[in-house]
Parts: C-alpha cells; structure tokens; sequence
C-alpha cells in the first residue's frame, strides 16, 4: 500500500512570487526560455575594501497600497518582500478572513536572517557606549522570525506559526512542515515559504569563504551550475509565498489547484559546519521518496540546488546520481543567483508551473559539464517540452542541513 494511503492529502492553492527576473510565472518563464538573468553588478559594493564579488540580483517590486507607515514600521526589506509575495497568494487562492483568522490556518516562513541593516542599530552600544542609534523597532525588523510574524500579524491569522531560520533550507524546510502540520490535522491551511533581501552583509558571508564568484565584469554569464568553470555563487533576493492546503477542504470551497506536495524530508549532516556530505544528501532524498510512496524513476526532473560552488555542485551531482540515476536535473541559480532562505519556495512554485506547462527550465551558462558532476541527465542550452508528473526539489544549508521535496502535477 502507498505510503500516502493514509494521510492526508495537501495541494497548493495560492503563490505568489517576488524575483530578481520577473513577479509572474508569464514573466519568469520568458527569462527562463531566452536566457535573461537578473544578475548585475553592484555599484555601491565595490568601494568595500576586500570584497571580491560584486554581483547581486535585486528585485523591483511595490508593496501593496493599503501597507502604509505604520503598518510597516516593523519591516525591514526581508518582511516587505515577504507580506508582498503573500499578498499575491492570498488573493489567488481566494480564502476570506475567516479562513485567515479562525485558528485553523497556520504560517511556516523561513529566511536567513532578518533585515542586516537593523542590526547596525546595535552597533552603537558597544562602540559608542551609549544606544543613540537604537530604535523601537529596531529588533522587529532584524529578529530571524520577522517575515513570519509580520505575516501573522497582517492577515490576523492565529493558527500555528512555525519559523526557519535554516540559511538555504529556510523555506523548503517551511513547505515541508506546513505539509507536515496539515497531514497531521493540526491544520488545514498553511501559508509557506521564505524571503530574503540582498545585502553586502551577506555577500561577504561567502566572499570570506571564497565561494563568491568573481567575475565581476560579466555577471549575466558568471554563475555556471555543474560547468567545470563555475567559480562560485553570487547573491540574488526575492520571497515566495504558497497556500497550502487539504485536499477535501480546498475541494469544498472550490479552490484552483495549482498542484500537489506528496513528499517531504530534511535530515542533517552532523559532520560538518559547511562542507556537504553526499551520503546524507543521498539519504534525504531516498527518505523523501519513502514519504510520497514512490520509486525513484517515477521522478521525471530535479531542482537542483545547484549553487555553482566547487564542493556543493560535486556532491549533489554524485548523491542525486546515487538516488535517482541519470534522471534529468537542472538548476535556476544562473538566473537569479542564490536567494538564500527564498530559494526553497521560488524553485518550487517554479516547478509546479513547468508541471502545468509540460515544459522543464534548463540551466543557465552550462556549457562544459564537470567530469566530477557527470552521469546526470543536465537540461542545457534550452528548456525541455516533457509531461512530466513529478519533480523533486533538493535545498541544502550550512550546517548540514538538506531537504528534498516531491512537488506532482495536478490534473
């Protein structure tokens, strides 16, 4: 019997996008099918002494009208993107605030860290020993919990709210336990995903690890998943925001299924703080698979995680390989770049609209594959028109931490 037998089935129903390429599926998949990027240099980066990289993906986007000053005095720019893109899927899926506000939907939202900028406000108490540049909010704005609660407290909800701060994994560690938290019938409704904003704080996090890219001079070319030239990873923003929920309830109310979460794992490396471990990520995968029900050649395509770093790209080449086979896997990262606790929900919701489409997204600036990364099926060059049933979604974090999620098309 499927492992899904018994439990209860979640669908999507609800999303909503904020992306350095476009705040719409029409938008993003033209980038996605000619190669645009939203990658550039960053101007106000290069007077940083010691920073290589210089390359970012900023988004454009407007927060909704009815956000004025005071509604946002607790948000800093990861918050705004958040309330953004949840916007966005509260009104596609339709609920009404009783289903906001009556206990049985729940938040599970994830980003890196708060807004960095806030925690400039600090620095004045152990610099100038006084707490002249402190503001009331300044700790709303740069706690890790600062898109969830903002959520919350725009929508009124007052169900669950479950918060990850898990770096890469922050919001396909939130889909999973959204997922985790219908099933169980703790709730009915969850509104999951993550964001981040782009900041030199966080380039730099990388730029000390050498794990930047440093071609500073062509940024619509320099993140180059899985190639044997890649030489690292450059920053991106952006939040996304998906409604979750059980099946039987969105049925009753006539809801638009956007397509179905069936499985989900996260399991953690415990060996190192940030070098991947292949037989771990392996193992979440395989765990995944468990939790769906099903066989690894029923999975047709993998997101990749692919971050266009020398160790990270080897390993989850070789532990996608040991997990699947030769199945076919691509990356976005060379569009967008790495959005961080984004980048779980972005490549999901990009994910359930190739389903949709019967079209799979290649990977940007793959040109020569890296005999160490060999064996897999690399969508390059140009997308793929496939009826593809179901793709697996892989994150993996510092710390140790990796996530595989089954994402299926709904018919």
């Amino acid at each position: 019997m499927s492992a899904q037998a018994n439990k209860r089935r979640v669908v999507v129903t609800g999303a909503g996008v904020v992306s350095p390429i476009g705040n719409n599926w029409q938008t993003v998949r033209r980038a996605l099918e000619t190669g645009a990027c939203g990658l550039q240099i960053m101007n106000d980066w290069q007077d940083i002494d010691g920073l290589r990289g210089h390359i970012g993906g900023p988004c454009e986007f407007a927060l909704p009208k009815r956000f004025g000053r005071r509604a946002t005095r607790s948000m800093g720019r990861v918050a705004q993107l958040a309330v953004t893109a949840t916007e966005d899927a509260v009104i596609q899926s339709g609920i009404d605030e009783s289903h906001l506000t009556g206990g049985r939907l729940g938040v599970a939202y994830g980003s890196a860290t708060g807004s960095p900028d806030a925690l400039l406000e600090f620095v004045s108490i152990v610099r100038d020993r006084n707490i002249s540049a402190l503001k009331a909010t300044s700790y709303l704005r740069s706690m890790g919990h600062t898109a969830a609660v903002n959520i919350a407290v725009t929508y009124g909800i007052t169900g669950r709210t479950l918060t990850t701060s898990s770096a890469c994994t922050a919001s396909s560690q939130a889909i999973g336990f959204a997922l985790e938290a219908i099933r169980s019938g703790a709730q009915d409704m969850m509104l999951a995903g993550g964001a981040d904003e782009l900041t030199a704080t966080h380039s730099a996090v990388f730029d000390a690890l050498l794990a930047t890219s440093t071609r500073n001079d062509e940024p619509s070319k320099a993140i180059r998943p899985f190639d044997s030239s890649r030489d690292g990873l450059a920053l991106g923003e952006g939040a996304c925001t998906l409604l979750l929920e059980e099946l039987e309830h969105a049925q009753s109310r006539g809801a638009l299924i956007l397509g179905e979460v069936i499985g989900f794992a996260t399991n953690t490396d415990g060996a190192h703080i940030t070098a991947p471990n292949q037989a771990t990520q392996t193992r979440c995968m395989e765990m995944a698979l468990d939790d769906a029900g099903i066989e690894a050649a029923q999975v047709d395509y993998v997101s990749a995680h692919g971050t266009a770093t020398d160790n990270g790209d080897i390993s989850e080449a070789r532990a996608t390989l040991a997990a699947l086979g030769p199945v076919a896997i691509a990356s976005m990262k060379g569009h967008v770049g790495h959005s961080l606790g984004a980048c779980g929900s972005l490549e999901a919701w990009a994910c359930f609209n190739m389903l949709a489409d019967g079209w799979l997204a290649p990977t940007l600036n793959l040109n020569s594959i890296d005999p160490a990364c060999e064996g897999l099926d690399y969508i390059r060059k140009a997308g793929r028109s496939v009826s593809a049933e179901i793709i697996m979604s892989n994150n993996f974090a510092f710390g140790g931490i990796n996530t595989s999620l089954l994402l299926r098309r709904w018919r």
